[in-house]
């Protein structure tokens, strides 16, 4: 059966690495970041006249959820012509909406494919350390503000997802450290790997 695989958590948890790995792992997937359409967001703030800011009311009323609008249709497209897409994208908001994941779950069905959630796992102190790492525009916000920013962050385990009876819906990926990444990589892989044969 094809599948759909979102990659998820807080920003700066790791998602990209692990997302890259987990691909070059795989067979017969199709790999898709949603930060590959931050130039066309750029556009729109250029376009709007309003200042670079994914923390502003401007990117969450008129950017945000296209970006992930358009991401998941490339998903869907791509389902047509390979086993599995996997998106790297912080669905945030998304995760938690039962009605949305009830939604993408029947979509997929239609195209013969099922989701699977990994679900990142670190501490915001790793997460802060991370994008004062990666030095990156997108985190500028986050960093000047980090106590009022962090303060509306849920890092807690999208565990309504879960079904007891489904092994592969929800996957924990820890990646605090280099150990804890290492076997998750590992026991995730060899979940995915099995619900592929």
């Amino acid at each position: 059966m094809k599948r759909m695989i979102l990659v998820t958590s807080p920003p700066a948890c790791g998602k990209t690495y692990i997302s890259k790995q987990l691909a070059k792992n795989l067979k017969h997937v199709v790999y898709l970041d949603k930060d590959t359409l931050i130039p066309l967001s750029k556009q729109i703030f250029r376009v709007g006249k309003k200042p670079y800011d994914r923390s502003s009311d401007f990117f969450e009323e008129q950017i945000r959820d296209y970006e992930y609008e358009v991401i998941l249709n490339l998903g869907f497209e791509a389902l047509i012509y390979d086993d599995t897409v996997l998106i790297n994208a912080p669905f945030t908001r998304e995760i938690r909406d039962a009605a949305y994941i009830s939604k993408l779950r029947e979509k997929l069905s239609k195209l013969g494919a099922r989701l699977t959630v990994i679900w990142v796992i670190t501490t915001p102190e790793v997460c802060r350390e991370r994008m004062l790492r990666r030095n990156s525009d997108r985190d500028t916000y986050k960093i000047k503000h980090w106590n009022e920013y962090i303060k509306n962050v849920d890092f807690s385990i999208p565990s309504h997802l879960d079904d007891p009876t489904v092994k592969d819906d929800l996957l924990l990926f820890y990646n605090s450290s280099e150990a804890e990444y290492l076997k998750s990589m590992h026991d995730v892989l060899a979940v995915l790997e099995e619900g592929s044969n």
